[in-house]
């Protein structure tokens, strides 16, 4: 039987990692990292498995951490804050892909020679924040996280990148660190009015307005609303906070983009379900329309800039840009389907994304190059590499049968319903989508086969095992889109419940 310790081990599996990989000695670090991400993975893994059929209130933990009291008038009011840990449906779904992807960087970074050992001691540091960041059940516990993963990230960024890898390094910092600030003026202003910062206290207070140390305007609760759609919007990221995060993925290590795109944009996706649309769910609707256009300019932007490119990296950079636009436009459309679809379409592109960016490695290790001009007929040369190429290139177009398909099926469906011109314009992002994924797909698999490709070697077994994991999660969720889905329907209702007023 799982209780709530259950989780604290989930959260806190990486200290594990990093311990053993500080004292390993240097010829079995490698291999201690990765025997502890298998088991950080089998523990989200189970606790998967066990929440299909678990009450999950049960699993969470509220400790005493700090409070303190305010005196009004008549009456003393309590500030309480707990170290408070929990799960929903969301969140479970969160934790598992952050398992698998964390898993598949620490097997893309077994190429690294060079301070490797720093490399995953930052990396299991980055990996307990996401896991808080996404068990967090208040929002200063979650800020916390939140700011834990920056650190790490910044010198993963900065020191086992390209040539202006600092440069994008400096940039994740500053861009991320004034989200952050928009997201504490948050925090400090809800809890100052409150005197709480638990999610399903606010939730209930907010929107119903009642039981409050001093009311909070519809005027407040819209630029509350605004400074969090900043926050997440520099995070997922959005137009035009999005330069930033085109850099990192194309000056980090693959192994750094993996984490990155997989997890870390996924962030922004659920602080804008959890706290915009969980806690202001009426400003959030006055602001759909607006958020409907900002998504399609998401998708269509970065899709023809996608086309223009002539490097791999900077096709895969453009084209989560783009796939975010996708995620804005289901959130938008304020109904089930928007909103299951944008889930489902972070989950999926997560997956997509780190198989693309793990085929990125793989090139940039035998040729140090994703440059169309320099890199073609793989298909002959390397036909296993090829092969995935082609296989990640159809999911991420979203070819039926693969999870690409069904987050954004759900989206469009959404916004449909609700917004049909914005939709019917957005509809040509999908024929962009499939334009330059095909045209790198040709470019680099087939025409003449150079003699700087014929010298490369196909895949190996790690790299083998990783894309395996991939392959077989992106056909899973394709096939059978219930496996997440019935996972996240609690939490999309208790969202829907919030938007109706119920």
């Amino acid at each position: 039987m799982m209780n709530s310790q259950f989780l604290l081990w989930v959260v806190f599996s990486p200290l594990l990692g990093l311990l053993l990989v500080s004292f390993a000695p240097k010829t079995s670090y490698k291999l201690w990292a990765l025997v502890t991400s298998v088991l950080s993975f089998v523990l989200t893994g189970l606790a998967y498995i066990a929440g299909q059929n678990h009450n999950l209130q049960d699993w969470n933990i509220a400790y005493n951490w700090f409070s303190f009291g305010k005196f009004f008038a008549n009456s003393t009011r309590l500030f309480e804050v707990k170290f408070e840990l929990g799960v929903d449906g969301l969140a479970l779904v969160m934790l598992l892909l952050t398992g698998i992807i964390s898993l598949i960087a620490v097997i893309a970074a077994f190429s690294i020679n060079k301070g490797s050992r720093g490399f995953y001691q930052l990396l299991f540091i980055l990996q307990i924040g996401m896991y808080g960041v996404f068990a967090s059940q208040n929002l200063v516990l979650f800020f916390l996280f939140f700011e834990l993963t920056l650190v790490p990230m910044f010198f993963l960024i900065g020191k086992w990148g390209r040539f202006d890898s600092e440069r994008a390094g400096y940039q994740f910092l500053i861009y991320n660190g004034l989200g952050s600030a928009f997201l504490l003026f948050v925090i400090a202003v809800l809890f100052a009015r409150t005197g709480t910062t638990n999610y399903s206290a606010l939730a209930n207070i907010i929107p119903m307005g009642y039981d409050t140390i001093s009311p909070i305007s519809e005027n407040l609760k819209m630029t509350l609303l605004i400074c969090l759609l900043i926050a997440f919007a520099i995070k997922l990221p959005l137009f035009p906070f999005h330069r930033w995060m085109v850099n990192v993925h194309t000056q980090a290590n693959p192994a750094v983009v993996i984490i990155h795109a997989g997890i870390l944009l996924k962030i922004g996706t659920y602080g804008l379900i959890r706290f915009a649309l969980g806690i202001f769910p009426d400003q959030f609707e006055k602001m759909s329309v607006a958020l409907a256009i900002i998504g399609v300019v998401n998708l269509l932007y970065g899709a023809y800039i996608a086309l223009i490119q002539k490097e791999l990296r900077s096709v895969l950079a453009y084209s989560s840009f783009s796939h975010m636009g996708i995620v804005i436009i289901g959130l938008a459309a304020m109904n089930t389907a928007g909103i299951q679809g944008a889930i489902l379409q972070s989950v999926s592109h997560g997956l997509i994304a780190a198989l693309l960016f793990l085929l990125v490695g793989m090139l940039e290790n035998r040729g140090d190059s994703t440059s169309f001009d320099r890199i073609s007929g793989l298909a002959k040369s390397t036909p296993r590499i090829a092969g995935l190429l082609l296989f990640g290139g159809m999911a991420s177009l979203g070819l039926p049968g693969l999870s690409g398909f069904v987050g954004e099926w759900l989206s469009f469906v959404g916004l449909f319903q609700s917004h049909k011109i914005i939709a019917t314009v957005g509809t040509l992002g999908i024929i962009l989508t499939a334009a330059y994924i095909l045209k790198a797909i040709l470019s680099l698999s087939f025409g003449k086969t150079s003699e700087f490709v014929s010298s490369f070697t196909d895949l190996s077994k790690s790299e083998a095992v990783a894309s395996i994991l991939l392959v077989v999660a992106i056909v899973l969720l394709g096939v059978y889109p219930a496996f997440v889905n019935d996972m996240i329907l609690s939490s999309v209702d208790f969202i829907i419940q919030g938007i109706r007023g119920v």
